[in-house]
């Protein structure tokens, strides 16, 4: 067995501290997956910008979402508590999301952006401005 180092950009992930391969022949490949997925996408069209972030299990209800000076904001805290008392089960589980992104284009701040949340995607669509045509100055004589 080859032991390969894991680079360094790779130290962070407390599961992957160690100077030899667990994953075998397709390491690379799962590592780049494994670091580029972050659950949040932004792309656009000629006239929308258009952010989703995945929330598992969180409820519309309990997204809090700003966007200021061009800043998507997205903060999400789940807590759940579960108690049995015929089995003696006690549950208390917390999660916990922050996004935030620079949303590119020239947003129309006078456009809210629209907001939907289903089955744990949070979709955002935010309206472009219209390109300004270069318009001739009249002079006047004085």
């Amino acid at each position: 067995m080859t032991k390969k180092l894991i680079p360094r950009s790779m130290w962070s992930f407390p599961s992957l501290r160690f100077p030899f391969s667990l994953l075998g022949e397709n390491e690379d490949e799962w590592l780049q997956d494994f670091s580029e997925s972050s659950g949040l996408s932004v792309y656009e069209d000629e006239d929308h910008v258009f952010v989703e972030a995945a929330l598992p299990g969180i409820k519309s209800n309990e997204i809090e979402m700003t966007f200021e000076k061009g800043i998507l904001w997205i903060k999400a805290e789940k807590e759940d508590e579960h108690e049995d008392k015929t089995k003696k089960y006690y549950r208390k589980s917390t999660g916990s999301f922050s996004y935030r992104v620079a949303v590119p284009g020239t947003i129309d701040e006078t456009i809210p952006p629209e907001a939907f949340c289903k089955n744990g995607i949070l979709k955002i669509t935010f309206s472009k401005t219209k390109k300004n045509e270069a318009r001739k100055i009249p002079i006047k004589e004085g």
